[in-house]
């Protein structure tokens, strides 16, 4: 991989009047690396921060340079995504996104203090996003350290399959500015960490906060509503649409919401909040149904109707999908009964369907024998939910 020099940027103020889909990147997922980058006011760094070395990427030392690292997870498309109306009344665009321990962005920045900053290497050279973040963090933690800025060396690693929807782009900006701001001691806030996102790549996912449930304005960075402490249990049986073709965000068609559209949302919203409330995985499964279908205005996926009909058929409470990529997901309530031959059985119908399935995974802490079984060993076994330490199987895609 060869890398390139980048040129500082600033990106300019973003237009509030949202689409309905369609955007860069849409799209909290539990944050393990939530010690080391909590959320609250921007802190400078304590020099032994416990579990930081767990989180560095495997890249070359940088010697005696100053260096910091960075992490971000990934998420496995949205539940809700849509236009919303703010504390304020006014319109914009919004959605709350599925989270998935396991694939993540890890950075490592080697800052060269003395050097201009145009002077940034990025590795791998095609992450400009990255690069961009890079750039407009080295500005704001330098203004904040009282350094002049300086340029470095940026290397990313990471295992997020790309253009899927699974917010591989917002992953490796959140763990480059990270990483840029480690190296200056600091620890910037999730709001902070949000507004460099968007103006790096336009838009981002709540991938910077700690994992709760929430409504996040992704074009503008900010937090329309927690819907709670934690979402509903839920049992995940992944798999792609359109053959796993990657889906290119920016080419997707911008439709605006009519007032008729936001009150739809406004609806879904309020359902949403009271399944997290009460803990109702089927409650949960309708509005992400609904989100999806209505996202089918975009999208397209051919295979839509039969993922809503295996979902049915295997008792699930519902499907949800990214809405700016071809992942999606059958939800299951793990509390109904048959829970494991119902992962099985819709292992099997997807598969006679020709949708490739990903990856099965929970949103709580579990054990892997929770879905296969201390004496399952069939061949059609589900990846389990005790993903962190396996590689992910959607790269094979």
């Amino acid at each position: 991989m060869t890398p390139t020099t980048h040129p500082l940027a600033v990106a300019g103020t973003m237009a509030h009047r949202p689409a309905v889909a369609g955007t860069a990147a849409h799209r909290p997922a539990p944050q393990s690396p939530a010690a080391h980058h909590p959320a609250g006011a921007d802190t400078a760094r304590h020099p032994a921060l416990p579990g930081r070395a767990a989180h560095s990427p495997a890249v070359p030392d940088a010697g005696a340079l100053p260096t910091g690292t960075g992490y971000a997870p990934c998420h496995h498309g949205e539940i809700l995504q849509g236009a919303f109306l703010d504390g304020e009344g006014r319109t914009c665009a919004g959605l709350v996104t599925l989270p998935m321990a396991g694939p993540g962005s890890r950075a490592r920045f080697a800052r060269r203090p003395g050097t201009a900053p145009e002077a940034l290497t990025v590795v791998p050279a095609d992450r400009t996003k990255a690069a961009d973040a890079a750039a407009l963090t080295v500005v704001e933690c330098a203004r904040r350290a009282g350094l002049p800025p300086s340029g470095g060396e940026l290397r990313l690693v990471g295992d997020i399959p790309v253009g899927l929807g699974m917010g591989s782009s917002t992953s490796d900006v959140i763990a480059t500015v990270r990483a840029v701001a480690d190296s200056y001691g600091l620890r910037l806030a999730p709001e902070t960490v949000a507004r460099l996102a968007v103006r790096a790549e336009l838009a981002c996912d709540p991938l910077m906060l700690d994992g709760r449930p929430v409504l996040f304005a992704q074009r503008e960075g900010r937090v329309l509503e927690i819907l709670g402490p934690a979402l509903p249990p839920l049992v995940v049986v992944g798999c792609t649409l359109g053959g796993g073709a990657p889906v290119d965000t920016l080419a997707l068609p911008a439709r605006e919401a009519a007032d008729v559209d936001i009150r739809e949302y406004e609806r879904l919203r309020a359902l949403l909040r009271r399944a997290v409330a009460t803990g109702d995985a089927g409650l949960l499964g309708e509005v992400a149904t609904a989100s999806a279908r209505r996202g089918q205005q975009v999208l397209g996926h051919p295979e839509f109707d039969t993922l809503t009909a295996v979902a049915r058929q295997v008792g699930a409470a519902g499907v949800q999908i990214a809405h700016s990529g071809a992942v999606a997901g059958v939800l299951l309530d793990p509390a109904a009964p048959g829970l494991r031959h119902r992962v099985r059985h819709c292992l099997r119908a997807l598969d006679s369907h020709g949708i490739p399935a990903t990856r099965t995974f929970t949103t709580f802490p579990t054990t892997k024998e929770f879905l296969n079984g201390p004496a399952h060993r069939g061949g059609d076994r589900p990846a389990g939910p005790d993903t962190p330490r396996r590689p992910a199987r959607l790269p094979a895609l």
